[in-house]
């Protein structure tokens, strides 16, 4: 038997190879019937194996919600107990679940997209995807991406009464310790390559951003993505912003992502600059074309690492120039709702101490942004001028 399992820093995952390998529901038990104790090279005979199949490993407050699986080896003899095969199958599967933050943009690409896209590209679609935890909506609104890496129908397994067996198996996902990338010394595949196959699984056309010549006076017109929100972080002066955009030779296009994944991506991909406040939206990037400019503005409250981890620092390995703007206390809502001496304006660590609940309620539930236009102009400037060649 071919069994290994690894523990990283973001997932535990379980390969097991040209085995006898059968799934129960039931127990949430992957059981590992092998004829001598030679085959169980890491395992030994009764010793088991819990994992929760979902990449955010460390934060127990995901994890609570995801079903742990137990591996289970079982040798020779020992194996007339386990459960008989009712429905095999002759391809691998995956396991994963579809618990934790699913739902928010971000944690959708980080821990669950680009890691089954890590996970399951090399099989070439011959591959059971089997979710735990299981979110058909969730299913329904990646169709596009899912129907790409599998040919066959996805399993939620939780709900089958069937004992689904296979010889190859992989439980929980390849995930990288950064966000939004993948590690290409431990994957044949790399973010470049993920994104051809988001332009490929939503027919995107654009695979560059627009390259304006030096001497162009005007005649190309780079497109502008203001990414709306309606909540919560918005911008309150976006009709100024676009206004004072298309005054630099943008064509402005101001939208807000919703639950048409196929939609929006065509309207990233149709665009050269992409700008938002901080937050799942900017993940949106992803289907940007190459040599594209982000733009992230960074609200009050020392969100800085939290933003550059989430968006500046994956955009290196997507090919997407990237620029920041670090908005003034006057530029947040927050100086309406607190007075000028309060430790919300004047020391957000204060706040940070609380724990992370108490941090996002203040700055990022409760702050919109009201762009200096003037002084935001600079760095508009200086993304157009990442677009000349």
């Amino acid at each position: 038997m071919n069994l290994v399992c690894k523990s990283e820093k973001r997932s535990d995952v379980c390969e097991i190879h040209e085995e006898d390998i059968r799934i129960d529901a039931k127990s949430s038990t992957v059981f590992i019937s092998a004829s001598s104790q030679d085959s169980m090279p890491q395992l030994e005979e009764n010793m088991s194996l819990l994992i929760r199949p979902y990449c955010r490993k460390g934060d127990e407050t995901a994890l609570s919600r995801v079903r742990k699986w137990l591996v289970k080896p079982v040798v020779g003899s020992n194996a007339n107990p386990i459960p008989r095969c009712n429905q095999s199958h002759n391809v691998p599967a995956i396991l994963f679940s579809l618990a934790g933050y699913s739902g928010n943009n971000f944690h959708d690409f980080t821990d669950i997209i680009i890691p089954l896209y890590s996970t399951a590209r090399v099989f070439n679609g011959e591959v059971r995807l089997l979710v735990t935890n299981s979110n058909p909506w969730w299913i329904n609104r990646f169709r596009n991406l899912v129907r790409k890496l599998s040919n066959y129908e996805v399993i939620y397994i939780d709900d089958e009464v069937n004992i689904h067996c296979f010889t190859s198996v992989v439980i929980g996902l390849k995930r990288a310790l950064k966000e939004l990338s993948i590690d290409p010394s431990k994957s044949p595949y790399s973010m470049t390559d993920f994104r051809q196959f988001l332009r490929t699984a939503y027919s995107l056309n654009k695979v560059t951003a627009i390259e304006i010549e030096d001497d162009d006076d005007g005649k190309m017109r780079p497109r502008l993505l203001i990414i709306a929100r309606n909540r919560t972080r918005t911008f309150r002066n976006a009709d100024e912003i676009a206004r004072m955009a298309s005054g630099l030779g943008c064509q402005v296009v101001v939208a807000e992502a919703d639950r048409n994944v196929q939609r929006f991506a065509e309207i990233v991909n149709s665009c050269d600059v992409m700008m938002g406040v901080h937050g799942a939206g900017l993940t949106n990037m992803v289907f940007l074309p190459d040599n594209a400019v982000l733009i992230q503005i960074i609200p009050i409250g020392g969100v800085e690492w939290a933003a550059r981890t989430a968006f500046g620092e994956p955009s290196k390995d997507m090919n997407i120039r990237y620029l920041d703007y670090k908005i003034k206390r006057e530029e947040s809502s927050l100086i309406e709702q607190y007075p000028v001496d309060h430790e919300v304006l004047n020391n957000p660590s204060s706040i940070g101490k609380q724990g992370w609940l108490a941090f996002r309620a203040v700055y990022l539930d409760k702050q919109d942004v009201n762009l200096d236009i003037n002084r935001f102009k600079t760095t508009l400037l200086r993304a157009l001028e990442l677009l000349h060649k």
